[in-house]
């Protein structure tokens, strides 16, 4: 089933996207987490500074996949990229969408000249783990994804 297109994601499709988003979340048991809107999508993606680049599979008009990436800095590799979320639409899984989504991850990466592409992906989801292995991927699960939210940067801040 490949009657998908993938093509850079315009302003237009951030409602959307922010959907998707939103998809995504309840899949991973995380309705509320979602702070996000669609106006800081427009200003962060397609305003004067954009911070990430985003890739869209559409279907009939509709946006049923995105792979959202932005730059990053390895102080051992260099240039590299990072692949925040590849979200494909529920009734587009096993369809071929996440393939080619990610395939334009990686033109898009070898084409900047990136030394890697960096993602991470929930340990549960065995399906996703199993596709990113499938494609060549290294799933680190000796490392640790260690965050500082927006309290505990404040709480961070307050103590220093």
């Amino acid at each position: 089933m490949k009657n998908f297109e993938i093509r850079e994601a315009q302003q237009k499709d951030c409602p959307q996207i922010l959907e998707l988003i939103q998809e995504l979340a309840t899949f991973e048991k995380e309705e509320d987490a979602v702070e996000v809107t669609v106006d800081d999508l427009v200003r962060d993606g397609f305003g004067s500074k954009k911070l990430f680049h985003c890739f869209v599979g559409e279907l009939d008009d509709a946006v049923v996949g995105i792979a959202l990436i932005f730059p990053r800095y390895s102080t051992w590799k260099g240039p590299i990229i990072h692949l925040e979320d590849l979200i494909v639409s529920e009734r587009m899984r096993g369809s071929g969408l996440g393939t080619a989504l990610l395939n334009e991850v990686v033109k898009y990466g070898k084409q900047l000249g990136v030394k890697r592409i960096n993602w991470e992906v929930i340990d549960w989801n065995e399906p996703a783990v199993k596709f990113y292995e499938k494609k060549g991927a290294k799933v680190l699960r000796d490392w640790d994804v260690v965050q500082l939210d927006e309290v505990g940067i404040d709480n961070y801040l307050k103590n220093i």
